[in-house]
């Protein structure tokens, strides 16, 4: 690779509360620049390892216990990573006569003195005692996606949760679990709408944590079915965290064969990362999930790896590893723990890149708002055979693009110096150069709301008129007020656009900001955005700020 610098001088809402306490990643956003007021904590993207794709449906306490060792071992622990998640298969959907799930004593035995075969618990304490979490799996429907069993045939009947959401939730938080996985092939099959279906388990999730006092992280797993990234947050008055955008990037195994190796395929990598890319939904705190990552796993090189780390990490994706962490090679590693690349999916904003430039088909720019003034992370892909220029220019993300701005390549480690205003590299074929960029912001419009078209704190709502952009998804800063303990929600449109559901926690006596990236269809200042309640009351949206 050859690097080119242009010339330049030197409750079901107060359990959510508990997460932010549980993850306290505070929100240093740019409102400092801006005169805003600061925002508040926030989860970030989850980092870990779950067992289905190494797996599939044959795990059992063995694997996850050396999963949990191995993670510690390996230093993905220090690195971040903190879930180990048991997916599909830890159960073969048998219940006994008060309905309680059943579990397999010989596949999950006691592990301690004074524990008891059978009991999931035991599994829990395991991966607590190692300082790490513990995610589970169940369906939203009645059946499960199981794709073998030798004693039941094909497929696990039963194994979903549906008419039982309060039993089996309350259940996984008295376990201890930290994370729920929530599938949708039981879903699928009987034509359930998922939006009625997650959020009556979005609510028996909330009881649980009213229950037990421990809130259990919920991840939506319905492929991107009936767009869940403009409903997902805040549904059933809970928040989903993240919410799958698409299919699985590796098929299953289909045959009785105990750690399969199963292929990846980059062009699979990238058809999810292409799905997953949805930024007006993706906000403080919520994700998009593009499936865990397929990184380490036969059918990728290192270059490739890379690649794959770089576009998760753009996107503000879950990582989520689903190699075995036990045969992990040392270049693997390498690419998991580098420190700057996570921090770039880990920044605080939790918004998502987006393509500001494709100077020739399959050479694209990509860009993603971090958390300091004047900052970017920057990628320049190159999805073709063959190597290629490609030029990044300061003006296309934001930034002043007649002042230098100063860069760093996240793979390297090379400092770039400052560049006057632009940066060029010659991209390997279906390679990558990640950059992050520290240049000058320049400064956005600030909007006041036209009027409240339903007047009163239980039905307000916040119109914003002749609101201008240069980018078609621009990022918006808003500043609110919520006086509350809770959560409140409210809906955005633009142009009258699908709405896109936001969450404004609360500030107390002062203000707060929060930021997400609107879609807009319309050039010139004529752009109308609208935030409606989701729910009341709803947050008092004091001015935007646009980009």
């Amino acid at each position: 690779m050859t690097e080119h610098r242009s010339p330049g001088a030197g409750a079901r809402k107060r359990a959510w509360l508990a997460t932010l306490a549980l993850m306290p990643a505070m929100l240093q956003c740019a409102a400092s620049a801006q005169n805003a007021p600061e925002a508040v904590a926030v989860p970030l993207p989850p980092m870990g390892w779950s067992s289905w794709n190494s797996f599939s449906n044959t795990v059992d306490s063995a694997v996850i216990e050396s999963q949990a060792k191995a993670m510690v071992a390996t230093g993905m622990k220090k690195a971040g990573y903190r879930y180990i998640n048991i997916d599909e298969g830890w159960w073969l959907g048998k219940r006994d006569a008060q309905g309680n799930i059943v579990v397999d004593p010989k596949a999950w035995p006691a592990i301690a003195p004074r524990e008891r075969d059978g009991d999931m618990a035991n599994i829990v304490r395991y991966i607590h005692g190692l300082g790490l979490k513990a995610g589970i799996y169940t369906d939203a429907g009645a059946d499960g996606c199981g794709t073998f069993s030798p004693d039941l045939g094909p497929g696990y009947p039963h194994e979903g949760s549906e008419g039982h959401y309060e039993q089996d939730f309350l259940q996984f938080a008295r376990w201890g679990f930290d994370y729920v996985k929530v599938d949708w092939c039981g879903g699928a099959k009987e034509k359930l709408d998922p939006a009625v279906q997650y959020a009556e388990i979005a609510r028996a999730i909330a009881r649980a944590a009213e229950a037990t006092g421990h809130r259990l992280y919920f991840s939506i797993c319905n492929w991107g079915v009936n767009s869940p990234w403009t409903w997902a947050p805040g549904i059933g008055g809970a928040p989903a965290d993240i919410w799958r955008v698409s299919g699985d990037i590796v098929a299953p195994i289909v045959a009785n064969t105990k750690n399969a190796d199963r292929k990846a395929s980059f062009d699979g990598m990238l058809k999810n990362f292409d799905q997953g890319i949805h930024p007006q939904a993706q906000h403080t705190g919520f994700y998009n999930d593009p499936d865990m990552m397929v990184l380490g796993m036969p059918g990728l090189d290192d270059a490739q790896n890379r690649v794959h780390m770089s576009l998760w990490a753009m996107s503000g994706a879950p990582l989520i590893v689903g190699a075995d962490l036990a045969k992990l090679g040392d270049a693997t590693l390498v690419t998991l723990t580098n420190a700057e690349v996570i921090s770039v999916d880990q920044d605080a904003l939790g918004l998502q890149a987006v393509k500001v430039a494709e100077p020739a088909a399959g050479l694209e720019v990509w860009s993603k708002i971090l958390s300091r003034p004047g900052e970017r992370a920057v990628l320049l892909l190159n999805r073709t055979g063959s190597a290629a220029s490609i030029t990044v220019r300061w003006g296309q993300l934001g930034l002043d693009g007649s002042a230098a701005a100063h860069a760093t390549n996240l793979w390297s480690g090379k400092d770039l110096g400052e560049l006057k205003d632009s940066f060029t590299a010659t991209v390997p074929a279906t390679g990558a150069v990640m950059l992050r960029v520290h240049g000058s912001e320049t400064r956005p419009v600030a909007y006041k709301p036209s009027g409240t078209a339903s007047p009163g704190e239980m039905k307000r709502v916040a119109r914003f008129t002749s609101v201008a952009s240069r980018f078609h998804y621009a990022p918006i800063q808003i500043v609110y007020r919520n006086p509350d303990k809770t959560i409140r929600w409210a809906e955005l449109r633009v142009n009258g656009q699908t709405a896109t559901r936001i969450a404004f926690p609360p500030t107390g006596n002062g203000g707060g900001a929060v930021w997400i990236q609107a879609l807009f269809d319309r050039d010139g200042p004529n752009n109308m955005l609208e935030f409606s309640p989701a729910e009341s009351p709803a947050p008092e949206i004091q001015s935007i700020a646009v980009e």
